[in-house]
């Protein structure tokens, strides 16, 4: 077995993208089958067949991660009685304890020795279903460095856990109790705004849980940064305990604050939670947001792609439950019919409401306690107000959980369904755009209340890097390796010529703002939604890698290569025009210097400079009509 000195590596080299990771785990891996000078020759050759053509620089950099890991490289001796080592429980420091799913299913599955299950391990799950949140308990401590708050410099806008693509920091609110109880050392601050008066405020990490992004230290908005990186093993040591404290011990206190805010939404419980997403994922974000504002009553239904890779890799399920044991539902279908998969969610539940609300109406006139038939009433008159319907189903439940009244036990069979339920159906690009279209435009013409989230990563990121219909003008991707010839898909206004359908583009790091308003107002319509948001991925080679993709977005739309904008039908009605344009108007000539900081552009310029410039010039125009149009659109 060998180690290696990972910081040296990629802070000295400063490639933290996928062809570095691949060029270390090829090397290690022949290091401990050939001698180091011939894995090294091997690889370098490797290296030039396969990259020769993305220019010298990307060439020369792999060579340098693979002479320094050589150098980095050291034998470790592996002690004799690890041959009989058992494993220990760890300590749990006021931790649940572990469930058996985790001991008996998960461990064993992450040992890789899942073939050696028995059928009976899974006894009680022959439905196929894997309980929510097991991913909390892998603790995979993957990063180099972790963020460490600074309480005087906080100006407590929660801006760093809004875009955390693995929900590894969080605020959280202690009232007296909680304070006095905290762990030594763990520092807090008076909460800032009237409605927490009293209350003290914190800024978590989970540094075994976090990917070491820099995504959270990098989008920090305080004149001094309130996040500063140090290094894992010192983050753990000080954080573990406070982490443990502050998830099990600090009650949640989000309806004191405006969910419909940045800073309010972070206070909701994030119920998407330490995915396998890449460090620094465009993806995650958005539907951690979702999930905070709708989760503990969201039906997801996932197309195939990354969004179903980190959203649930057997045996981690990153969707959890919160302290109601309530939290998102979740199911992966196919690239083709992943839209008609979550109508069927969507009308299964309709037909189930509806008879429930027969059976509650029959409850009304048979012999039920007042009580029963006053919540019965207040269910009937508001079960399409989430709110509402949830307050009567909180009241209602323990009366039906040992009722005897026929007419009661008949309700409680439908109990799944008395809250009203926020479906979604979530994908990216290839599917949305592609090879799911056909269905995703039957849902949307469908005129049903349902809410369609589409990770635009202009590619197809999860099988391959292929170009899809989402790919712009000029860049290189699989079946694009010339600069893709054709311009970008409108997919969202396409969408608008129904008239009935919320439309929205979006992209966190831009307009943070616009993207909670136009999430929160797709939801609330009725009727169907779509929205669009903009994802950064490593697939598009971004200079410096995923450390920073709010900036990344807020570029893109600063120069116009993604415009912000909102169709609400809803304005019809009041006289007004559906349409808003959130964008300023861009700077176009910074255009090519925002395309020149991904390599998807840069190394067309290499491979083709004379049809480069045109393509590139091609896809500035584009850019530059499309808001044109948008442009009209609000003068309409």
């Amino acid at each position: 077995f060998y180690t290696i000195d990972a910081v040296k590596i990629a802070k000295e080299v400063g490639l933290k993208n996928r062809i570095n990771m691949v060029t270390q785990t090829a090397f290690f891996k022949l290091a401990n089958v050939i001698p180091f000078e011939k894995a090294t020759e091997l690889l370098k050759g490797a290296i030039k067949k396969t990259y020769g053509k993305k220019g010298d620089e990307i060439v020369n950099m792999n060579y340098a991660a693979v002479d320094m890991a050589a150098e980095a490289l050291k034998k470790v001796e592996v002690p004799a009685s690890w041959a009989n080592a058992e494993a220990e429980e760890a300590a749990k420091g006021g931790c649940p304890a572990t469930p058996a799913f985790i001991k008996e299913v998960v461990q064993p599955m992450n040992a890789q020795q899942g073939d050696k299950l028995p059928v009976s391990a899974f006894s009680g799950r022959e439905d196929g279903t894997f309980p929510m949140g097991t991913s909390r308990y892998e603790k995979r401590m993957i990063a180099i460095d972790v963020p460490q708050w600074i309480p005087e410099n906080c100006i407590q806008c929660n801006q760093c856990a809004y875009v955390c693509p693995h929900a590894a920091i969080r605020p959280f609110l202690l009232n007296a109790d909680e304070k006095a109880n905290a762990p030594e050392g763990m520092t807090t601050v008076a909460a800032r705004g009237k409605e927490f008066e009293g209350m003290d405020f914190r800024i978590q990490v989970s540094p075994m849980d976090c990917t070491g992004c820099g995504s959270c230290a990098n989008v920090c908005p305080a004149p001094n940064k309130a996040l500063v990186l140090q290094s894992v093993e010192a983050a753990v040591a000080e954080q573990r305990a406070n982490w443990t404290y502050a998830t099990h011990k600090v009650s949640n206190k989000a309806d004191l604050a405006n969910v419909k805010t940045v800073k309010g939404s972070q206070f909701r419980q994030p119920l998407l939670e330490f995915s396998g997403a890449c460090a620094g994922c465009g993806e995650t974000p958005y539907a951690k947001l979702v999930t905070q504002l709708f989760g503990d009553r969201m039906v997801i239904a996932n197309a195939t792609g990354c969004s179903s890779i980190w959203g649930a890799s057997a045996p981690c399920t990153p969707y959890c439950t919160n302290d109601q044991g309530r939290g998102p539902a979740w199911a992966n279908s196919l690239f083709e019919n992943n839209a008609e998969f979550g109508l069927g969610m969507l009308k299964a539940h309709q037909q189930c409401r509806a008879k429930l609300e027969t059976l509650m109406a029959e409850a009304l006139e048979a012999d039920v306690p007042a009580e029963a038939k006053e919540l019965i009433q207040l269910w009937l008159d508001n079960k399409d107000n989430y709110e509402e319907s949830k307050k009567a189903t909180d009241a209602l439940l323990p009366i039906l959980k040992d009722t005897e009244v026929p007419a009661l036990q008949a309700v409680k069979v439908y109990e799944d369904h008395l809250i009203k339920r926020s479906q979604w159906i979530f994908g990216g690009d290839g599917w949305a755009y592609d090879i799911g279209y056909g269905g995703l435009d039957h849902v949307l013409a469908s005129g049903e209340n349902i809410n369609v989230l589409v990770f635009d990563t202009e590619v197809y990121s999860n099988t391959g890097g292929q170009a899809s219909k989402s790919t712009p003008t000029a860049a290189i991707a699989k079946f694009a390796a010339g600069g893709k010839r054709s311009k970008k898909k409108d997919l969202g206004m396409m969408n608008t010529a129904y008239g009935n359908v919320y439309v929205a583009q979006i992209a966190m790091g831009a307009d943070m703002n616009q993207a909670i308003k136009a999430i929160t107002e797709a939801e609330a319509y009725d009727g169907p939604s779509l929205i669009i948001a903009y994802a950064t991925c490593i697939n598009h080679g971004i200079k410096g890698g995923l450390a920073n993709p709010m900036k990344q977005m807020k570029e893109a739309v600063k120069c116009g290569y993604w415009h912000l904008w909102r169709y609400n039908p809803e304005l019809k009605a009041e006289g007004k025009n559906p349409f808003i344009l959130d964008s300023k108007a861009p700077d176009s000539e910074a255009f090519r210097d925002f395309i020149n900081t991904e390599t998807r552009y840069t190394s067309l310029a290499k491979l083709f400079p004379a049809e480069a410039e045109a393509l590139f010039e091609q896809a500035k125009q584009d850019s530059i009509a499309r808001y044109n149009t948008y442009v009209e659109m609000t003068n309409k």
